[in-house]
């Protein structure tokens, strides 16, 4: 009988020291000695699986969507052709007229997003000509645009004459591709 209390009592302490070592070293922060000094450190607990709530998701997929728009609106913005001129004028053609139509549509629906024009010749005449004719291109550009509605604060030019041609070859057909207003669409400051 004198046995059997022994062991049982071995076994309650057994058993008590375990259940200690299990919840109250857990929890304790860690002593650390660094340069001769003790430093605690903070203990550092199970993180819990957040499980992603319904408010999170929807703002997950509204982001995206967003990612999306802002996205599909910079490539349009990105595709706006040129118009083109014949040799040595600045008169908007019937398609030129159409082509500033689709962007004056664009940039109205589009507010946050502003366009520089960029006037363009060939290489023929000098350079300063060619400046100056450039110049008038974009401008007759930049008034149609206003003239659709656009505001003038939105709409800026440039001219690089003869300087930056699209094709640099010596031809009539490289020619009537530098004849041109080449539009950069960005966003509104």
């Amino acid at each position: 009988m004198r046995k059997c209390n022994l062991f049982r009592g071995a076994l309650l302490i057994i058993l008590c020291l375990a259940v200690a070592l299990v919840f109250g070293c857990g929890k304790k922060p860690v002593m650390k000695e660094e340069m001769g000094v003790i430093v605690k450190e903070p203990v550092q607990e199970k993180a819990e699986t957040a499980v992603p709530s319904e408010t999170a998701i929807q703002e997950e997929r509204l982001k995206e969507k967003e990612r999306q728009e802002k996205e599909r609106v910079i490539q349009e913005a990105a595709s706006f052709t040129d118009i083109y001129f014949e040799f040595d004028q600045y008169d908007l053609t019937a398609a030129a007229r159409e082509t500033l139509k689709q962007h004056a549509d664009w940039l109205l629906a589009n507010p946050g997003f502003d366009v520089l024009v960029e006037g363009h010749c060939d290489e023929r005449g000098t350079a300063e000509y060619n400046l100056a004719l450039g110049e008038r291109r974009a401008g007759a550009a930049r008034d149609y645009l206003l003239s659709l509605g656009m505001e003038a604060g939105r709409v800026t030019t440039i001219s690089y004459g003869e300087e930056l041609p699209l094709d640099p070859s010596h031809d009539e057909a490289a020619w009537a591709k530098n004849r041109r207003a080449h539009f950069v669409v960005t966003p509104s400051k």
